[in-house]
């Protein structure tokens, strides 16, 4: 999908051929977008929003929330520290950016009472700040820019506001609005092709449309990973958070096991 794009000064990579930006040298520290992206981008968005549920009753917020955020610091700061984009690594802070940013979503909500549309707002205003901060810092917003300390903090601070908003965004339609889980998962799986549309007959920014079809990617997993896992007089089909969980969490492993060894969506600086 034409989401992203290298903004300036484009290299020739010698293995692939492929464009990216050259910052000093430095290795990409995020995988290249693929179609191998988006498929593991949506899985982990479901897992984490079903894992979040499940541990948050079985554990309590609170204690659900404390192991999230250990989890979440401990993966970041083994990404920061990686020399160069590692799949394991990099998914893995990807799944609990997904568990933690949906747990921030609901205590926003559940403990402090804030309404989804409030939050919607707050957590879209945040993100544009974040999006706005790295741009006038660094002149890009594109992925193929981080290969530096400063970019990959701007890069994981708009990952987990992505997060945070699509996860009030799904709560919004499907339960304030009263959609429903599945018919949440429809709109957002329609407003996640429209960046590709745009892109390709109205000339969108191929950047913007990635952010625009990043953000979705949120609410688009977890509306139908809560349609499969909460109950029936809920409109779900009943399957429990437990076991979607666990499902989701295999197809990931999976995906990422097949990823290190493929190399499919390495990062055109990183060679094989």
């Amino acid at each position: 999908m034409p989401y992203e794009s290298a903004g300036a000064r484009p290299v020739r990579h010698r293995r692939t051929g492929r464009s990216g930006l050259a910052v000093g040298g430095a290795l990409s520290k995020v995988p290249e977008v693929t179609a191998w992206f988006w498929l593991t981008k949506v899985l982990t968005t479901g897992m984490g929003e079903t894992t979040s549920d499940f541990l948050a009753r079985a554990l309590g917020p609170v204690v659900a929330g404390g192991l999230g955020l250990i989890g979440l610091v401990a993966l970041l700061v083994a990404q920061f520290r990686a020399p160069r984009y590692s799949p394991w690594i990099y998914w893995s802070a990807i799944v609990m950016v997904s568990v933690f940013g949906t747990m921030a979503a609901d205590v926003v909500h559940v403990v402090a009472g804030v309404p989804y549309a409030v939050s919607t707002v707050a957590f879209s205003l945040i993100l544009a700040a974040v999006l706005t901060a790295w741009y006038a810092s660094e002149g890009t917003l594109s992925i193929h820019s981080v290969r530096t300390p400063r970019r990959e903090a701007f890069y994981w601070a708009t990952v987990l506001t992505t997060f945070a908003l699509g996860t009030a965004a799904g709560d919004l339609t499907a339960g304030s609005l009263h959609l429903g889980y599945f018919s949440s998962g429809v709109v957002f799986a329609v407003l996640i092709a429209v960046p590709a549309l745009a892109g390709r007959f109205l000339g969108l920014n191929a950047v913007a449309a990635f952010w625009w079809a990043y953000i979705l990617t949120r609410p688009l997993g977890a509306s139908f990973a809560d349609w499969m896992g909460v109950p029936l007089h809920r409109g779900g089909l009943g399957w429990g958070t437990g076991p979607v969980s666990l499902v989701l969490t295999v197809l990931i492993a999976a995906l990422v096991g097949f990823l290190a060894v493929s190399h499919r969506d390495l990062p055109a600086n990183a060679g094989a």
